[in-house]
């Protein structure tokens, strides 16, 4: 188990690398990788949360579909765009009906698809906060997708739900198509809470 688990996430990383043409071999990341691998290896065995660790990383990883890859300078901010993207069941309303219309279903959506287990079985003592990015092009659909520091089979879960996303109507400016950059906010703990949230500027 322990030597298919390393072999799939040492896959993941390399299906990665060869996807972003990385041409040093000796870069901190491939570093970290091997370092990893000596410790699994040292240590002959996992856990539990260590093998879900390392799935979740491999999932995070194996998905060329980040802010790392995908420019957002082309990309309007939710909040100043005319037209909000139109999420099924939301046609045929104002604009601000629209608008209002995204954020509950977007919100709905991640509460319903997301899998409790995983921020449960962290058996955290307080709720925690994690906000993530992600993009809607011109044709609606979802990429360009961040998470921001949290654990990372948070971070997998999250990236899994927003995945599994709809195609939308994609939001309009001046009467054309435009991509649009979205930021939430998830309270993860024993339950979870999504807020939509207009950022004022730009993610680093």
């Amino acid at each position: 188990m322990v030597v298919s688990i390393i072999f799939i996430v040492l896959l993941c990383f390399s299906c990665k690398e060869d996807s972003n043409s990385l041409k040093n071999t000796e870069s901190d990341l491939i570093i970290k990788i091997n370092a990893v691998q000596e410790q699994v290896m040292a240590q002959g065995n996992m856990t539990e949360i260590e093998e879900q660790a390392l799935l979740s990383l491999c999932s995070i990883v194996s998905h060329d579909d980040g802010l790392a890859t995908y420019t957002t300078d082309n990309s309007m901010i939710l909040k100043d765009v005319e037209i909000a993207p139109v999420y099924n069941g939301c046609e045929e309303l104002s604009i601000e009906e629209t608008r209002a219309c995204f954020d509950t279903k977007v919100s709905t959506f991640i509460k319903q698809e997301f899998n409790l287990n995983v921020s449960k079985d962290l058996n955290l003592s307080e709720p925690k906060l994690v906000e993530a990015f992600f993009i809607i092009n011109e044709d609606g659909n979802l990429t360009g997708m961040k998470v921001r520091d949290s654990e990372v089979t948070v971070q997998a879960e999250i990236l899994r739900v927003l995945r599994k996303m709809p195609v939308m109507k994609p939001a309009t400016h001046n009467s054309k198509s435009v991509s649009v950059l979205c930021s939430i906010i998830i309270k993860y703990g024993n339950n979870v809470e999504v807020n939509v949230v207009y950022i004022p500027e730009r993610p680093n």
